[in-house]
Protein backbone atom coordinates (compact mmCIF):
# COMPACT_ATOMS: atom_id res chain seq x y z
CA UNK A 1 0.00 0.00 0.00
CA UNK A 2 2.90 2.09 0.89
CA UNK A 3 4.01 2.28 -2.88
CA UNK A 4 0.70 2.74 -4.15
CA UNK A 5 0.45 5.84 -1.95
CA UNK A 6 3.68 7.28 -3.45
CA UNK A 7 3.07 6.14 -6.88
CA UNK A 8 -0.95 8.18 -6.30
CA UNK A 9 0.40 11.44 -4.83
CA UNK A 10 3.23 12.11 -7.43
CA UNK A 11 1.06 11.05 -11.09
CA UNK A 12 -2.57 12.05 -10.40
CA UNK A 13 -2.10 15.80 -11.33
CA UNK A 14 -0.99 14.82 -15.01
CA UNK A 15 -2.46 11.49 -15.44
CA UNK A 16 -5.89 12.94 -14.56
CA UNK A 17 -5.29 15.32 -17.53
CA UNK A 18 -3.81 12.70 -19.99
CA UNK A 19 -7.27 10.80 -18.92
CA UNK A 20 -9.39 13.64 -20.44
CA UNK A 21 -8.03 12.71 -24.05
CA UNK A 22 -10.26 12.24 -26.95
CA UNK A 23 -9.71 8.65 -28.20
CA UNK A 24 -7.98 8.45 -31.17
CA UNK A 25 -6.57 11.38 -30.84
CA UNK A 26 -2.89 10.51 -30.71
CA UNK A 27 -3.03 7.80 -33.00
CA UNK A 28 -0.05 8.98 -35.33
CA UNK A 29 1.46 12.15 -33.06
CA UNK A 30 4.99 12.05 -32.01
CA UNK A 31 5.76 11.19 -28.33
CA UNK A 32 8.53 11.65 -25.97
CA UNK A 33 10.40 9.23 -23.70
CA UNK A 34 9.88 9.52 -19.97
CA UNK A 35 11.66 11.81 -17.88
CA UNK A 36 15.29 10.10 -17.09
CA UNK A 37 14.87 11.81 -13.03
CA UNK A 38 11.59 10.08 -12.51
CA UNK A 39 11.75 7.78 -9.42
CA UNK A 40 11.44 4.23 -10.45
CA UNK A 41 9.55 1.90 -8.39
CA UNK A 42 9.57 -2.01 -8.84
CA UNK A 43 5.72 -3.32 -9.38
CA UNK A 44 6.75 -6.48 -7.34
CA UNK A 45 8.56 -7.25 -4.74
CA UNK A 46 11.30 -9.78 -4.15
CA UNK A 47 10.16 -13.88 -3.96
CA UNK A 48 11.61 -16.71 -2.39
CA UNK A 49 12.65 -19.65 -4.41
CA UNK A 50 10.21 -21.22 -6.52
CA UNK A 51 8.07 -18.15 -6.93
CA UNK A 52 8.56 -15.31 -9.53
CA UNK A 53 8.54 -11.52 -9.82
CA UNK A 54 7.13 -9.59 -12.28
CA UNK A 55 9.75 -6.85 -14.21
CA UNK A 56 7.48 -4.48 -14.56
CA UNK A 57 9.00 -1.17 -13.39
CA UNK A 58 6.81 1.85 -12.97
CA UNK A 59 8.61 5.69 -13.47
CA UNK A 60 7.20 7.60 -11.31
CA UNK A 61 6.23 11.06 -11.84
CA UNK A 62 7.16 11.21 -15.44
CA UNK A 63 6.58 14.17 -16.66
CA UNK A 64 3.13 14.71 -18.76
CA UNK A 65 3.89 17.54 -21.54
CA UNK A 66 0.53 18.39 -23.76
CA UNK A 67 3.22 19.43 -26.25
CA UNK A 68 4.05 15.77 -27.35
CA UNK A 69 0.57 14.92 -28.36
CA UNK A 70 -0.42 12.41 -25.58
CA UNK A 71 0.35 10.69 -22.42
CA UNK A 72 4.25 10.49 -21.34
CA UNK A 73 6.03 7.61 -22.87
CA UNK A 74 6.92 6.05 -25.87
CA UNK A 75 3.10 5.11 -28.35
CA UNK A 76 2.65 2.41 -30.34
CA UNK A 77 4.02 4.20 -33.54
CA UNK A 78 7.21 5.12 -31.70
CA UNK A 79 8.01 1.50 -31.36
CA UNK A 80 6.74 0.42 -34.60
CA UNK A 81 8.93 3.11 -36.31
CA UNK A 82 12.15 2.13 -33.87
CA UNK A 83 11.74 -1.32 -35.05
CA UNK A 84 10.39 -1.07 -38.52
CA UNK A 85 6.78 -3.06 -37.66
CA UNK A 86 4.25 -3.11 -40.11
CA UNK A 87 1.39 -0.89 -38.86
CA UNK A 88 -1.65 -2.65 -40.17
CA UNK A 89 -0.84 -5.08 -42.56
CA UNK A 90 0.23 -8.14 -40.85
CA UNK A 91 -0.97 -10.51 -37.24
CA UNK A 92 -4.34 -11.67 -38.72
CA UNK A 93 -4.92 -15.06 -37.61
CA UNK A 94 -2.72 -14.85 -34.90
CA UNK A 95 -3.08 -15.00 -30.85
CA UNK A 96 -0.04 -14.14 -28.85
CA UNK A 97 -1.07 -15.35 -24.98
CA UNK A 98 0.10 -13.35 -21.94
CA UNK A 99 0.48 -14.91 -18.95
CA UNK A 100 0.22 -13.14 -15.69
CA UNK A 101 0.28 -14.00 -11.42
CA UNK A 102 -3.41 -12.96 -9.84
CA UNK A 103 -6.20 -10.72 -11.56
CA UNK A 104 -6.23 -7.31 -12.44
CA UNK A 105 -10.21 -6.76 -12.62
CA UNK A 106 -9.94 -3.90 -14.90
CA UNK A 107 -7.83 -5.47 -17.52
CA UNK A 108 -9.98 -5.65 -20.56
CA UNK A 109 -11.45 -1.99 -19.73
CA UNK A 110 -8.15 -0.74 -19.29
CA UNK A 111 -7.02 -2.43 -23.27
CA UNK A 112 -10.06 -1.00 -24.53
CA UNK A 113 -9.13 2.64 -23.33
CA UNK A 114 -5.28 2.51 -24.46
CA UNK A 115 -6.55 1.16 -27.74
CA UNK A 116 -9.01 3.81 -28.67
CA UNK A 117 -6.26 6.35 -27.65
CA UNK A 118 -4.19 5.24 -30.25
CA UNK A 119 -6.64 4.71 -33.11
CA UNK A 120 -5.91 0.92 -32.96
CA UNK A 121 -8.96 -1.85 -33.31
CA UNK A 122 -11.06 -2.77 -30.61
CA UNK A 123 -9.73 -5.96 -28.97
CA UNK A 124 -12.80 -7.60 -26.48
CA UNK A 125 -14.50 -10.53 -25.21
CA UNK A 126 -17.18 -9.38 -27.56
CA UNK A 127 -15.69 -9.16 -31.03
CA UNK A 128 -13.67 -12.42 -30.27
CA UNK A 129 -10.74 -10.40 -30.33
CA UNK A 130 -9.42 -10.83 -26.26
CA UNK A 131 -9.88 -14.08 -23.96
CA UNK A 132 -9.24 -13.91 -19.78
CA UNK A 133 -9.27 -16.88 -18.32
CA UNK A 134 -7.57 -18.45 -15.37
CA UNK A 135 -4.73 -21.23 -15.11
CA UNK A 136 -7.34 -24.06 -15.87
CA UNK A 137 -9.18 -22.40 -18.66
CA UNK A 138 -11.85 -21.41 -16.19
CA UNK A 139 -13.69 -18.00 -15.52
CA UNK A 140 -13.37 -17.41 -12.06
CA UNK A 141 -9.94 -15.19 -11.93
CA UNK A 142 -7.86 -15.31 -8.48
CA UNK A 143 -7.67 -12.80 -6.15
CA UNK A 144 -6.85 -9.66 -7.60
CA UNK A 145 -2.96 -7.74 -6.76
CA UNK A 146 -1.97 -4.24 -7.83
CA UNK A 147 1.42 -5.22 -8.59
CA UNK A 148 0.43 -7.97 -11.34
CA UNK A 149 -2.20 -5.80 -12.06
CA UNK A 150 0.41 -3.06 -13.42
CA UNK A 151 2.04 -6.20 -15.45
CA UNK A 152 -0.79 -7.40 -16.54
CA UNK A 153 -1.66 -3.83 -18.42
CA UNK A 154 1.66 -2.93 -19.49
CA UNK A 155 2.06 -6.78 -21.42
CA UNK A 156 -1.97 -6.29 -23.18
CA UNK A 157 -0.90 -3.16 -24.53
CA UNK A 158 2.49 -3.86 -25.80
CA UNK A 159 1.21 -6.84 -28.09
CA UNK A 160 -1.61 -4.68 -28.99
CA UNK A 161 0.74 -1.49 -29.74
CA UNK A 162 3.39 -4.48 -31.91
CA UNK A 163 0.50 -6.50 -33.25
CA UNK A 164 -2.83 -4.18 -33.57
CA UNK A 165 -4.45 -7.18 -35.29
CA UNK A 166 -3.43 -10.31 -33.01
CA UNK A 167 -5.60 -11.99 -30.56
CA UNK A 168 -5.29 -11.76 -27.18
CA UNK A 169 -5.52 -14.31 -24.37
CA UNK A 170 -4.53 -13.34 -20.88
CA UNK A 171 -4.16 -16.26 -18.57
CA UNK A 172 -3.95 -15.63 -14.55
CA UNK A 173 -2.03 -17.80 -12.63
CA UNK A 174 -3.82 -18.57 -8.87
CA UNK A 175 -0.70 -17.85 -7.51
CA UNK A 176 2.84 -16.22 -8.54
CA UNK A 177 4.58 -19.98 -7.82
CA UNK A 178 6.74 -20.79 -11.29
CA UNK A 179 4.33 -24.25 -11.27
CA UNK A 180 0.95 -21.83 -10.91
CA UNK A 181 2.86 -20.17 -14.48
CA UNK A 182 4.12 -23.19 -15.73
CA UNK A 183 0.18 -24.79 -15.76
CA UNK A 184 -0.85 -21.20 -17.21
CA UNK A 185 1.69 -21.45 -20.00
CA UNK A 186 0.60 -25.21 -20.58
CA UNK A 187 -3.13 -23.37 -20.82
CA UNK A 188 -2.49 -20.61 -23.11
CA UNK A 189 -1.23 -23.13 -25.18
CA UNK A 190 -3.93 -25.55 -25.54
CA UNK A 191 -6.31 -22.34 -26.33
CA UNK A 192 -3.99 -21.74 -29.09
CA UNK A 193 -1.38 -19.29 -28.86
CA UNK A 194 0.87 -19.15 -31.60
CA UNK A 195 3.28 -16.31 -29.24
CA UNK A 196 3.46 -16.31 -25.86
CA UNK A 197 4.88 -14.11 -23.03
CA UNK A 198 6.40 -14.40 -19.78
CA UNK A 199 7.25 -11.01 -18.07
CA UNK A 200 8.60 -12.80 -14.62
CA UNK A 201 11.54 -14.32 -13.29
CA UNK A 202 12.24 -16.87 -10.71
CA UNK A 203 15.52 -17.87 -8.95
CA UNK A 204 17.36 -20.46 -10.59
CA UNK A 205 17.04 -23.80 -8.97
CA UNK A 206 18.15 -27.36 -9.70
CA UNK A 207 15.07 -28.79 -10.37
CA UNK A 208 14.01 -26.25 -13.13
CA UNK A 209 15.25 -28.42 -15.84
CA UNK A 210 11.51 -30.71 -15.31
CA UNK A 211 9.77 -26.93 -15.36
CA UNK A 212 11.24 -26.49 -18.44
CA UNK A 213 10.34 -29.86 -19.76
CA UNK A 214 7.24 -30.15 -18.45
CA UNK A 215 5.84 -26.18 -18.69
CA UNK A 216 8.21 -24.31 -21.28
CA UNK A 217 8.42 -26.84 -24.10
CA UNK A 218 6.26 -26.16 -26.80
CA UNK A 219 7.16 -26.84 -30.68
CA UNK A 220 5.59 -24.28 -32.67
CA UNK A 221 5.01 -21.83 -29.94
CA UNK A 222 7.12 -18.83 -29.78
CA UNK A 223 7.72 -18.83 -25.99
CA UNK A 224 10.04 -15.07 -24.58
CA UNK A 225 11.17 -14.63 -21.44
CA UNK A 226 12.07 -11.62 -19.52
CA UNK A 227 16.07 -11.72 -18.93
CA UNK A 228 15.45 -9.52 -15.61
CA UNK A 229 16.14 -6.02 -14.12
CA UNK A 230 19.12 -6.52 -11.68
CA UNK A 231 22.14 -6.50 -14.30
CA UNK A 232 24.88 -8.77 -14.84
CA UNK A 233 25.02 -11.48 -13.63
CA UNK A 234 21.64 -11.64 -12.34
CA UNK A 235 19.16 -13.93 -14.09
CA UNK A 236 16.44 -16.90 -13.52
CA UNK A 237 13.64 -18.71 -14.81
CA UNK A 238 12.49 -19.03 -17.11
CA UNK A 239 14.87 -16.79 -19.22
CA UNK A 240 17.67 -19.66 -19.05
CA UNK A 241 15.38 -22.45 -20.50
CA UNK A 242 16.70 -23.03 -23.93
CA UNK A 243 13.08 -24.08 -25.22
CA UNK A 244 12.29 -19.94 -25.57
CA UNK A 245 13.63 -16.71 -26.40
CA UNK A 246 15.74 -14.91 -23.41
CA UNK A 247 14.48 -11.34 -23.73
CA UNK A 248 16.98 -8.24 -22.36
CA UNK A 249 16.68 -5.05 -22.44
CA UNK A 250 17.78 -1.27 -24.11
CA UNK A 251 17.69 2.42 -23.48
CA UNK A 252 16.11 3.35 -27.00
CA UNK A 253 16.25 7.32 -28.09
CA UNK A 254 15.73 9.60 -31.16
CA UNK A 255 18.15 10.01 -33.56
CA UNK A 256 19.21 12.25 -36.21
CA UNK A 257 20.44 8.87 -38.35
CA UNK A 258 19.15 7.16 -41.22
CA UNK A 259 17.07 4.51 -39.08
CA UNK A 260 15.61 7.77 -36.89
CA UNK A 261 16.73 5.95 -33.38
CA UNK A 262 19.41 4.80 -31.63
CA UNK A 263 20.26 2.01 -28.77
CA UNK A 264 22.15 1.27 -25.78
CA UNK A 265 22.72 -1.44 -23.24
CA UNK A 266 19.77 -0.43 -20.53
CA UNK A 267 22.04 -1.29 -17.20
CA UNK A 268 19.17 -3.20 -15.42
CA UNK A 269 19.04 -5.93 -18.16
CA UNK A 270 19.51 -9.24 -16.79
CA UNK A 271 22.44 -11.04 -18.42
CA UNK A 272 25.14 -13.72 -17.28
CA UNK A 273 25.41 -17.69 -17.43
CA UNK A 274 22.86 -20.40 -16.25
CA UNK A 275 24.09 -22.88 -13.17
CA UNK A 276 22.05 -25.70 -14.44
CA UNK A 277 21.05 -25.25 -17.99
CA UNK A 278 23.36 -26.55 -20.28
CA UNK A 279 24.25 -24.73 -23.55
CA UNK A 280 22.38 -25.43 -26.42
CA UNK A 281 24.20 -26.23 -29.93
CA UNK A 282 22.95 -22.73 -31.44
CA UNK A 283 24.56 -20.83 -29.09
CA UNK A 284 28.50 -19.99 -29.98
CA UNK A 285 29.41 -17.58 -27.42
CA UNK A 286 32.79 -18.97 -25.12
CA UNK A 287 32.23 -16.95 -22.06
CA UNK A 288 29.72 -18.99 -20.94
CA UNK A 289 29.78 -23.14 -20.88
CA UNK A 290 26.02 -23.24 -20.02
CA UNK A 291 23.23 -21.66 -20.85
CA UNK A 292 23.81 -17.62 -22.11
CA UNK A 293 21.26 -15.05 -21.35
CA UNK A 294 20.07 -12.76 -23.77
CA UNK A 295 18.88 -13.99 -27.01
CA UNK A 296 17.37 -10.74 -28.51
CA UNK A 297 16.40 -7.14 -26.55
CA UNK A 298 13.50 -4.61 -27.28
CA UNK A 299 13.50 -0.90 -25.25
CA UNK A 300 13.44 -1.75 -21.25
CA UNK A 301 14.68 1.65 -19.95
CA UNK A 302 12.13 2.73 -17.77
CA UNK A 303 13.85 6.16 -18.55
CA UNK A 304 12.55 5.88 -22.20
CA UNK A 305 9.71 3.73 -21.11
CA UNK A 306 6.52 2.89 -22.51
CA UNK A 307 2.95 5.00 -21.99
CA UNK A 308 0.61 1.93 -20.21
CA UNK A 309 -3.32 2.69 -18.82
CA UNK A 310 -3.86 1.06 -15.58
CA UNK A 311 -6.98 1.79 -13.05
CA UNK A 312 -6.42 -1.03 -10.78
CA UNK A 313 -5.73 0.99 -7.69
CA UNK A 314 -3.82 3.41 -10.35
CA UNK A 315 -5.21 6.58 -11.81
CA UNK A 316 -5.06 5.92 -15.31
CA UNK A 317 -1.83 6.96 -17.82
CA UNK A 318 1.51 5.80 -16.27
CA UNK A 319 5.16 5.04 -17.90
CA UNK A 320 6.55 1.63 -17.44
CA UNK A 321 10.40 0.00 -17.95
CA UNK A 322 11.76 -3.01 -16.95
CA UNK A 323 11.99 -6.23 -19.62
CA UNK A 324 8.65 -6.45 -18.54
CA UNK A 325 8.20 -4.17 -21.36
CA UNK A 326 10.69 -5.87 -24.54
CA UNK A 327 9.19 -9.88 -23.44
CA UNK A 328 5.65 -9.26 -24.75
CA UNK A 329 7.11 -6.76 -27.85
CA UNK A 330 9.45 -9.78 -29.11
CA UNK A 331 6.88 -12.49 -28.35
CA UNK A 332 4.81 -10.05 -30.58
CA UNK A 333 7.31 -9.63 -33.53
CA UNK A 334 7.29 -13.14 -33.65
CA UNK A 335 3.09 -13.16 -34.60
CA UNK A 336 4.12 -10.08 -37.03
CA UNK A 337 6.59 -12.42 -38.61
CA UNK A 338 3.89 -15.47 -39.08
CA UNK A 339 6.66 -18.02 -38.75
CA UNK A 340 6.05 -19.84 -35.39
CA UNK A 341 4.98 -23.03 -36.55
CA UNK A 342 8.47 -23.02 -36.83
CA UNK A 343 9.89 -21.90 -34.18
CA UNK A 344 11.26 -24.38 -31.18
CA UNK A 345 13.58 -22.22 -29.54
CA UNK A 346 15.67 -18.78 -30.25
CA UNK A 347 17.89 -20.58 -32.84
CA UNK A 348 16.22 -18.96 -35.53
CA UNK A 349 17.04 -15.68 -35.01
CA UNK A 350 21.06 -16.61 -34.20
CA UNK A 351 20.72 -17.97 -38.18
CA UNK A 352 18.78 -14.58 -39.18
CA UNK A 353 21.10 -11.28 -37.54
CA UNK A 354 21.40 -9.47 -40.66
CA UNK A 355 17.82 -8.65 -40.02
CA UNK A 356 18.61 -7.11 -36.38
CA UNK A 357 19.58 -3.52 -34.94
CA UNK A 358 22.90 -4.63 -33.51
CA UNK A 359 23.46 -2.63 -29.76
CA UNK A 360 27.49 -1.71 -29.55
CA UNK A 361 27.26 0.69 -26.57
CA UNK A 362 26.64 0.33 -22.52
CA UNK A 363 26.94 -1.63 -19.67
CA UNK A 364 24.68 -3.44 -17.41
CA UNK A 365 27.51 -4.58 -14.30
CA UNK A 366 31.21 -5.13 -14.25
CA UNK A 367 32.61 -7.70 -16.11
CA UNK A 368 36.12 -6.25 -17.21
CA UNK A 369 34.75 -5.35 -20.37
CA UNK A 370 33.37 -8.61 -21.64
CA UNK A 371 30.63 -9.09 -23.90
CA UNK A 372 28.40 -10.61 -20.91
CA UNK A 373 27.82 -7.15 -19.73
CA UNK A 374 28.85 -4.91 -22.05
CA UNK A 375 26.79 -4.09 -26.08
CA UNK A 376 29.64 -5.03 -28.87
CA UNK A 377 29.68 -5.78 -32.38
CA UNK A 378 27.85 -9.07 -32.76
CA UNK A 379 26.23 -11.34 -29.56
CA UNK A 380 26.51 -9.68 -26.39
CA UNK A 381 24.74 -10.33 -22.89
CA UNK A 382 22.58 -7.51 -22.41
CA UNK A 383 20.75 -7.60 -25.82
CA UNK A 384 21.98 -10.78 -27.36
CA UNK A 385 22.08 -10.57 -30.86
CA UNK A 386 20.31 -7.22 -31.17
CA UNK A 387 16.79 -5.64 -31.49
CA UNK A 388 14.58 -6.04 -34.32
CA UNK A 389 14.56 -4.39 -37.40
CA UNK A 390 11.38 -5.50 -39.27
CA UNK A 391 10.55 -9.36 -38.67
CA UNK A 392 13.03 -10.98 -40.79
CA UNK A 393 15.04 -11.96 -37.83
CA UNK A 394 11.94 -14.15 -36.35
Amino acid sequence: MKKLAITLTLVVAWALVAMGATPGAFASSASIPASRGSQQVQACGAVSVGYARCMAILAVASQFRPDSGGPAGYHPADLQSAYALPSTSQGKGETVAIVDAFDDPNAEADLGVYRSTFGLPACTTGNGCFKKVNETGGKKPPVPNAGWAQEISLDLDMVSAICPNCHIILVEATTNHLLDLGASVNEAVKLGANAESNSYSGNEKSSEISIEKQYFTHPGVAITASSGDSGYPNIGNPAVFTTLTAVGGTSLFHASNKRGWKESVWGGAGSGCSIYIPKPSWQKDKGCSMRTVADVAAVADPGTGVSVYDTYNEPGWLVFGGTSVSSPIIASVYALAGNTGSINDASYIYAHTSSLHDVKSGSNGSCGGSYLCTGVKGYDGPTGNGTPNGTGAF
